[in-house]
């Protein structure tokens, strides 16, 4: 009888066929020591080669995602997946992303660069325009106000604020019964509003009014204030007039370079120059028309002799029981009979006083002329008493 063994790993067969073992990759076992080992002839031979390894590619985003990757191939065999085009695209994408990023984080500076940019353009421009106002070149030495009325090419010059602000000045004649004084004024609305001092007016019947172009008003007293020897009045029908800019009287300091323009003895548009030589002076004046129209008669009309206190000494005559004080500013520029009521005008063109009293070493109107001693209004003052001024009021 026979018998079949089976051993591990192999199963039974059909007559003329090897046994087959259970694991295709393995020799079988042989049975003894005189069986020869199976050879299936359907089987690969051994791959003649060494299997192709994969290269990591050489640039890896860390933040990337990899891709899952497929099962290894059989021995001997290329992944379908393995592709040189797929494996070159998937090595250029990194760095294009990288560079999408590196482009879009440059928008952010690219605009701090531009706000940077036009920031600078406006600082510049800035400090060029402040360089222009100041003029820190020139010779300016005023320090009541910024306000720059002077053109830029004419900075520090007494023509260039003769120039600027001589429109602004007009000549003033009042006619009363005592007879007739010549002044000047400050213009300071479009309209014909006009600044000048009390002593002026007083008591006018008439009151004619001269531009610097020539042309004449008919004006009427709109307030006076006689505490402060200031009087304001008002053209008829006039427009268009150029307007003085006052300025600030409180940064006034002595030394400062100033200009005078008025009428003295009728000569219209008469300027002179100065310093500013004390602040504060306490200058006392007559505050009772009558007496105003008395000394007008006796100083030939008024004309700049209007007498006043100073230091405990009377000049240019008596002024009488009713007086006020005031603060003035001293200044040496010249001051003659007519430039009562004009404008002292700091450097940039700026009204910073209204001329009100000199000193004039003769008794005579005719004879007057000034001794460097003169007194302005500060414009300050000037300004604070508008609005009373503008009400009516004629204290």
């Amino acid at each position: 009888m026979t018998e079949s063994f089976r051993r591990s790993g192999e199963y039974e067969t059909p007559q003329g066929h090897e046994p087959q073992s259970a694991y295709p990759q393995q020799q079988p076992v042989a049975s003894s020591p005189q069986a020869s080992s199976p050879v299936n002839p359907e089987w690969p031979p051994p791959p003649a080669y060494e299997p192709p390894t994969v290269q990591q590619p050489a640039y890896q985003e860390p933040a990337q995602a990899q891709q899952p990757q497929a099962p290894e191939a059989p021995y001997g065999q290329q992944a379908a997946h393995e592709q040189p085009a797929a494996t070159a695209t998937l090595l250029a994408e990194p760095p294009a992303a990288h560079a999408g990023r590196k482009k879009r984080a440059k928008g952010p500076f690219a605009l701090l660069a531009a706000v940077a940019i036009v920031a600078a353009a406006i600082g510049g421009g800035t400090a060029y325009g402040i360089q222009e106002l100041t003029n820190s070149d020139s010779a300016v030495t005023s320090s009541s106000t910024s306000t720059n009325v002077v053109p830029s090419s004419a900075k520090g010059t007494v023509s260039g604020v003769a120039a600027a602000v001589s429109p602004s000045i007009v000549e003033i004649n009042a006619t009363s019964n005592a007879g007739s004084s010549t002044g000047s004024g400050v213009i300071i609305t479009s309209d014909g509003e006009i600044i000048t001092n009390n002593h002026v007016i007083s008591g006018a019947s008439a009151i004619k009014v001269s531009t610097s172009d020539g042309k004449t008003y008919t004006a009427k007293v709109v307030g006076t204030d006689s505490k402060k020897d200031l009087a304001l009045i008002k053209l008829e029908n006039a427009s268009g007039l150029k307007t003085a800019t006052l300025g600030d009287s409180a940064g006034v300091q002595v030394g400062d370079e100033v200009v005078a323009i008025g009428s003295p003895e009728g000569l219209t548009g008469t300027v002179t120059s100065g310093i500013v030589s004390a602040l504060n002076r306490d200058v006392t004046v007559a505050t009772e028309e009558s007496q105003s129209q008395d000394q007008q008669q006796q100083q030939g009309g008024g004309n700049g002799g209007w007498p006043f206190e100073f230091g405990g000494q009377e000049f240019n005559g008596d002024t009488g029981t009713s007086t006020t004080t005031y603060k003035a500013l001293q200044t040496d520029a010249s001051l003659n009979p007519g430039n009562s009521g004009g404008a002292l005008i700091d450097m940039n063109g700026n009204i910073i006083g209204i001329n009100s009293a000199m000193y004039s070493a003769s008794s005579s109107s005719s004879d007057a002329g000034s001794a460097g001693l003169g007194f302005a209004i500060p414009i300050n003052t000037v300004k604070s008493d508008l609005a009373t001024l503008r009400s009516g009021s004629t204290t």
